[in-house]
């Protein structure tokens, strides 16, 4: 059996998807191809978390709230929950990296699952000889 590659959205790749940032094809582009199951795309709860309160505070509960049901309902997205044995990896993540607690989880999971974190957040620079990384174009720059 082949096995379909498999990313890891962070909360950026997210956002910029929801916001209509200029990754937001590349998004696209990877929620059709899940839909297809030609790739398997998974976040973390603690990422989903992420885009709610971040959502939430830019445009209000309503927007959180229907981009979250999009998220959980629409989308052909795994959402993967903090276990110990996550929550203790991406702990060694931060104890070695200055980054968010929730970046490290995002970069533990992606080593867990051998897969590609797709993100645009150059904190993910810390640990992109340890995992592997696509990076997304940043808003404001080509």
């Amino acid at each position: 059996m082949n096995r379909v590659p498999v990313y890891i959205l962070d909360s950026f790749a997210a956002l910029a998807f929801f916001q209509d940032e200029p990754a937001a094809g590349r998004i696209e582009e990877l929620l059709v191809k899940s839909a297809r199951a030609e790739v398997q795309l998974v976040m973390a709860v603690v990422n989903l978390g992420e885009v709610f309160y971040k959502t939430f505070r830019e445009f209000g509960a309503d927007r959180a709230n229907a981009v979250l049901e999009l998220l959980l309902y629409e989308y052909e997205i795994e959402f993967a929950d903090v276990d110990q044995d996550l929550a203790l990896e991406g702990a060694r993540v931060k104890a070695v990296h200055s980054m968010s607690y929730a970046d490290c989880i995002a970069a533990a999971l992606t080593r867990q699952l051998g897969a590609t974190l797709v993100t645009g957040d150059p904190e993910f620079q810390r640990v992109e000889g340890e995992v592997s990384v696509e990076w997304l174009p940043q808003p404001g720059r080509s």
